[in-house]
């Protein structure tokens, strides 16, 4: 088997959003791939179209069905489990992908001898193959080649999503790359395992990936828990770092990816989103922050790479969770106000 297609799904029957996603891959001009769908325990009838599509495409389609919600790390734990391919791709149910895109991958690795290759994501909020208005790169061309030290570094920077790229199986397998289970930004959690784990990875500029933006994503909503995800995330990021043994030799980029994704984009989330937001939460987080890199506002790619409004904001929490807050309320609510005395004229 040359390819294993991971598709985690949970409750996205509608809007045709699951039946778009498995045409695109059925339409892949490859020969010798599966496609492993995983209904992680869903509550409409995504199942029963995945079933329809076994039905249809007995040798293609495999429909597996978790008994428990896993969310997306345990359903794509249990499509790892099953996939019989050489490469792995994984892809979001509500996603579309180019027809040509897995096979111009896997041809890429072969003439280069990569164990993983990526594209390019197009962001789109309808149904369709044309070229949206934002193309996000998930890489460079200074990435591409045999993995050394400043590519490596390189990719924990600026590695792009996984999603829009294809792995090696026995990487996965003989590394132990599964992902957290139970959690959301699983992705996060294990993005640096996946691509320092490769050898040689080489990147297409090419935006083959559709990322399908709508109201009902996760990233449109926000809660306590999926801050405390975020945040759970982080501390495996690092876990995994030690456990793989890459953290010493990257320790400064590892820093400054723990401060942005456990600091800095949990706290501008859950104050302006999460209602009613809580001192104490807060607390807890920039607590945890000092403790666990109690100079990172020293680290250059911070400092270079953070916005100098948020800088002015998480020194103020450093020095006062309090202060912090009653200014970041204030302020929020002036904001709020303006905007809305603008919508009225």
């Amino acid at each position: 088997m040359k390819l294993s297609i991971i598709v985690p799904v949970y409750n996205m029957a509608g809007e045709n959003k699951l039946r778009y996603c498995m045409d695109s891959l059925l339409s892949q001009n490859l020969e010798n791939f599966e496609i492993i769908a995983v209904d992680d325990c869903s509550t409409d009838n995504s199942l029963d179209i995945l079933k329809e599509y076994q039905t249809k495409n007995p040798d293609r389609v495999k429909a597996v069905h978790s008994d428990v919600n896993k969310h997306q790390g345990g359903a794509k734990n249990i499509g790892i489990r099953e996939a019989k391919g050489e490469w792995i791709g994984f892809i979001d149910a509500d996603d579309w992908i180019d027809p040509d895109m897995y096979r111009l991958m896997i041809q890429k690795a072969e003439e280069t001898g990569a164990d993983m290759v990526g594209c390019d994501l197009n962001m789109t909020d309808r149904h369709s193959y044309e070229v949206g208005k934002i193309i996000e790169p998930n890489g460079n061309a200074s990435q591409s080649g045999v993995l050394d030290h400043d590519k490596k570094k390189s990719l924990i920077l600026d590695g792009g999503r996984l999603v829009v790229k294809i792995y090696k199986r026995e990487n996965i397998i003989n590394n132990n790359l599964y992902f957290p289970e139970h959690i959301f930004y699983e992705d996060n959690a294990m993005s640096n395992s996946y691509l320092l784990s490769a050898k040689h990875y080489e990147y297409i500029s090419k935006p083959w990936y559709y990322y399908y933006q709508h109201e009902s994503s996760t990233v449109h909503s926000f809660s306590e828990k999926m801050c405390e995800d975020r945040m759970q995330a982080a501390r495996i990021m690092l876990s995994e770092a030690k456990r793989l043994g890459f953290y010493e030799e990257f320790k400064p980029e590892l820093e400054f990816m723990f401060t942005q994704l456990f600091y800095v984009n949990t706290l501008f989330t859950y104050m302006p989103c999460v209602k009613p937001a809580k001192l104490s939460f807060v607390k807890k987080l920039t607590d945890e922050m000092i403790k666990t890199f109690p100079d990172f506002g020293k680290n250059s790619y911070y400092i270079e790479r953070v916005g100098e409004e948020e800088k002015k904001l998480i020194n103020m929490a450093c020095s006062s969770v309090t202060e912090f807050y009653l200014y970041y309320k204030i302020l929020w609510g002036y904001r709020n106000l303006r905007k809305r005395m603008v919508k009225k004229r």
